[in-house]
């Protein structure tokens, strides 16, 4: 039996706009993402479900596709009977777990002292506290990974799909060609590949790099349809990909041509990339830039080159 897919519109305090929910009707009721903790967001929540004929008693469980908080906010709504499934590194960031958020802090400030930036007093604190502002207090009941299939909804396959989030899932119906896929292709914007703080006794992730992989996983799959965060339906999802990787190949080409005129540290180089939006949006726009000097290193297009607990990158 076809199993319908009811997209909920929700609307966030961000820039990128609404941000999707998807309820699936099958053994369960089941919801994936919920949108961001704002009255706004849950009287459209709460009013598109009546539409459907549903309510928030009606939920049997929720399905994470990653941890930001446009998409976990909700949760504080949901009853207790209601089960929340994703991946395990949702969990320190849905629980806001002190120790965790701690961790952040003391990961940020001297990787971006040694990335350059002039850090102001509390700024990675107050960056690390604005990340959680419209999110919830909750746990994940059930961990899911590469390989397994979503509960009441078996012919959903789950796929890991780290870049834009460590925590992000995607979820593919074998059966349609269906594909719930978070953040990891929009039609409106490119998704943004975040840095996080590694786990203790780990390196860093390298956010592009995992999602160019993920991207290219995508083209290998049978999708018909895309049901993204944020946007319109993709149903030509090969033609997005490639111009997602032409855009990222023109800006790694760009800040190699930089790095040919005289060495810079990553924030230099921020600058130059993003002269307007860099400081209001430091996070994302150095997370940008991180993840470009990754794929120019594994590359072996530019080298990194440490002077007095900084780091400068020049070309070879």
């Amino acid at each position: 039996m076809k199993e319908n897919i009811i997209q909920l519109s929700i609307p966030t305090p961000f820039a990128v706009g609404d941000v999707h929910a998807y309820v699936l009707k099958g053994e369960a009721v089941t919801l994936v993402d919920c949108g961001p903790m704002t009255e706004e967001a849950e009287h459209a929540f709460v009013t598109q479900l009546k539409e459907h004929r549903l309510s928030i008693d009606d939920i049997d469980q929720v399905v994470l596709t990653h941890h930001h908080a446009d998409h976990v906010g909700l949760l504080n709504l949901m009853k207790l009977h209601v089960r929340v499934i994703g991946h395990q590194l949702n969990e320190p960031y849905i629980s806001q777990d002190p120790v965790f958020k701690q961790r952040q802090v003391d990961f940020m400030i001297p990787f971006f002292q040694q990335l350059g930036v002039p850090l102001r007093q509390n700024e990675c604190e107050k960056m690390v506290k604005q990340s959680y502002t419209y999110s919830c207090t909750s746990h994940v009941d059930e961990i899911i990974k590469e390989g397994d299939r979503l509960s009441g909804h078996e012919h959903f396959f789950v796929m890991e799909t780290p870049g834009h989030a460590q925590s992000h899932l995607s979820f593919l119906d074998e059966r349609t060609g269906n594909f719930i896929g978070g953040d990891l292709l929009l039609t409106t914007i490119s998704s943004n590949p975040l840095m996080e703080a590694p786990y203790e006794g780990e390196e860093r992730q390298k956010s592009l790099l995992q999602y160019k992989a993920s991207l290219n996983r995508l083209l290998r799959l049978p999708i018909k349809t895309i049901y993204p965060g944020h946007g319109q339906l993709i149903t030509s999802h090969h033609e997005l990909i490639e111009e997602r990787f032409k855009k990222q190949e023109k800006r790694a080409n760009t800040m190699y041509q930089l790095l040919k005129q005289k060495e810079m540290t990553a924030f230099h180089l921020c600058r130059k990339l993003f002269p307007v939006m860099y400081e209001e949006a430091l996070f994302l726009t150095m997370s940008e830039t991180v993840g470009q000097l990754d794929v120019l290193l594994e590359a072996g297009q530019i080298e990194e080159m440490p002077k007095d607990g900084i780091v400068y990158y020049r070309a070879n």
